[in-house]
């Protein structure tokens, strides 16, 4: 969830759980880039890269995977570094415009990413076949998923429905994030699985905000907002486990690691 410009103290607010393999070993927060700039986020300790990172300018860059109905393809390169690409220059303009210029999206399973600071806002998709696709969005809260921005979503609008119930404004919107990535309420589906516009079908399990399966699932969170004073450095929260049952510690200490 990135919350750009909806009247806080903060331009850019954002909520993300990472649900993944829970056998696939990560670091939660790590430092990414030592300087100019510095850069935080989780590491995946797979495959590299990133899910999500933010800088000490307030770009903040995330990714969430399209699934394919035949799955992911080994021999392409790492999504994740497509947030860390983004995030080591000074704003987003300059970060979107590096992936517009260098990206071959063939090289990379499909994914979408929302990237933000003070002054803009983008969400682009990579998929085979095209160049990426690159749009500039407006003030307000936009929730990204393992869907497109424009496709529905039970999972979209269940959290889009959180967030209006507790003022998504002020420090209200801050103070209910974590609540909001801990909701386990699951849309009432009649067979138990739903499918998106690219006939990828999905468990009933994956639609709450926090996933719990098995194999699969809610494995860390993160909370970030960038003040609007530019030399402030963003303040960042992360639980290092599904945020239901895990505290949000702080991580501005490894600004200065």
């Amino acid at each position: 969830m990135f919350a750009w410009r909806v009247g806080t103290d903060y331009p850019l607010v954002v909520a993300a759980n990472r649900d993944e393999r829970l056998d696939r070993p990560s670091d939660t927060i790590a430092v990414l880039q030592e300087a100019d700039p510095r850069v935080l986020g989780g590491r995946d300790l797979l495959a590299g890269g990133t899910w999500l990172a933010v800088n000490e300018h307030g770009v903040v860059a995330g990714l969430t995977n399209r699934p394919s109905p035949g799955g992911r393809d080994p021999s392409k390169r790492s999504r994740g570094e497509l947030p860390l690409m983004i995030a080591r220059r000074r704003t987003a303009e300059e970060g979107v415009a590096e992936v517009v210029r260098m990206v071959e999206p063939d090289q990379y399973n499909p994914a979408w990413l929302l990237v933000a600071d003070r002054q803009s806002l983008f969400a682009i998709e990579l998929d085979v076949g095209r160049g990426p696709v690159l749009r500039s969005l407006e003030p307000g809260i936009h929730v990204l998923e393992n869907v497109a921005l424009t496709e529905a979503s039970p999972k979209v609008d269940r959290i889009g429905a959180l967030l209006a119930e507790a003022g998504a404004s002020g420090s209200s919107l801050w103070a209910s994030l974590p609540s909001v990535l801990s909701d386990h309420v699951l849309p009432d589906l009649v067979d138990g699985r739903w499918g998106d516009e690219q006939g990828t079908a999905r468990p009933l399990a994956t639609l709450a905000a926090c996933v719990h399966t098995e194999e699969y699932g809610t494995r860390s969170a993160a909370l970030i907002r960038v003040p609007e004073d530019p030399a402030g450095r963003p303040e960042v929260r992360v639980a290092d486990g599904p945020p239901c049952g895990t505290a949000f510690v702080d991580a501005v200490p490894y600004w200065d690691l």
